[in-house]
């Protein structure tokens, strides 16, 4: 039977995570899945043995602390099968019909916005990618740069994004490779979607021969998801896992500067909080 989780191929490697469940997201959104905490849960006893670990058994966890300084084992530790989907269907099948609707609550939306006007390059020559890319970027209304590259699955979308200066139709999960010259952008951009990623080494691979030096890759994502298309690793894991997971991307990938992770998620308002997002980035390597 399989060890729960990923326990004896990552021991020391993810952190004590909350348990979650899956709820149905707002009536004016798609039908995003939102997992919402159910209490902290401890993934597997083996896992305990981290520092990241015993921090992560406090009931509000850090998550911009656990990349840093990480050590990550020395071989990728994810097998074939936790990158498996419970519908392994086509997913251009899935995709075929377009959906003009958004993933995220209007929080989460403004959020990511206001972090892409602080951290991304501006200027006449900049190239930007937007990956996964679909009828909206959540770029600054004011963000004018030379090129916005968009890469998804609804041609039908990506026509419809007014952010977009160019666009292709790919499933990256059938191929990977990029269809950009090397060195290609200044910012690499991906939003809620790389839990859907189920060959994610040789995507990140390919982000990192289409960055420039010393471009920036921002991966975000929150707690909501098409859950029969999402990975498993992602669906069986918290948001804390999530964070060392795309770091760990990162990492493996090989050219990348030491990932990091900020949360700019929403603060709660009087009926509570939204949803929340994390964003895990890093850079492209300046070779000496």
């Amino acid at each position: 039977m399989r060890k729960a989780v990923v326990a004896g191929r990552v021991a020391k490697y993810l952190s004590v995570s909350r348990a979650t469940r899956c709820a149905s997201s707002s009536p004016s959104q798609d039908p995003h899945i939102s997992r919402r905490a159910a209490g902290l849960g401890v993934l597997c006893s083996t896992v305990l043995t981290s520092n990241r670990s015993t921090a992560a058994q406090a009931a509000k966890i850090d998550v911009e602390q656990l990349l840093e300084g990480y050590q990550f084992p020395d071989e990728f530790p994810f097998r074939a099968q936790d990158f498996q989907r419970f519908d392994e269907g086509r997913d251009s099948a899935f995709y075929s019909a377009p959906r003009f609707v958004t993933h995220i609550d209007d929080g989460a939306i403004n959020a990511l916005t206001k972090y892409y006007d602080e951290k991304l390059p501006r200027g006449p020559d900049v190239a930007v990618l937007d990956l996964c890319s679909s009828w909206i970027s959540h770029l600054p209304k004011d963000y004018n740069v030379k090129r916005v590259a968009g890469l998804g699955m609804n041609e039908e979308e990506l026509r419809s994004n007014t952010q977009l200066t160019e666009y292709a139709v790919q499933d990256l999960n059938e191929n990977p490779t990029l269809p950009y010259e090397d060195e290609s952008f200044d910012a690499i951009l991906n939003v809620v979607s790389v839990d859907y990623m189920t060959k994610p080494l040789e995507l990140f691979k390919e982000m990192q021969r289409v960055l420039r030096p010393g471009g920036i890759a921002i991966m975000s994502f929150s707690n909501r998801c098409f859950p029969t298309k999402a990975i498993s690793i992602w669906t069986q894991t918290g948001d804390p896992d999530h964070v060392l997971i795309v770091g760990s991307y990162f990492h493996y990938a090989g050219g990348f500067l030491p990932p990091k992770c900020k949360d700019i998620s929403p603060k709660p308002g009087f009926f509570g909080g939204g949803d929340p997002m994390y964003v895990v980035f890093s850079s492209k390597a300046v070779e000496a």
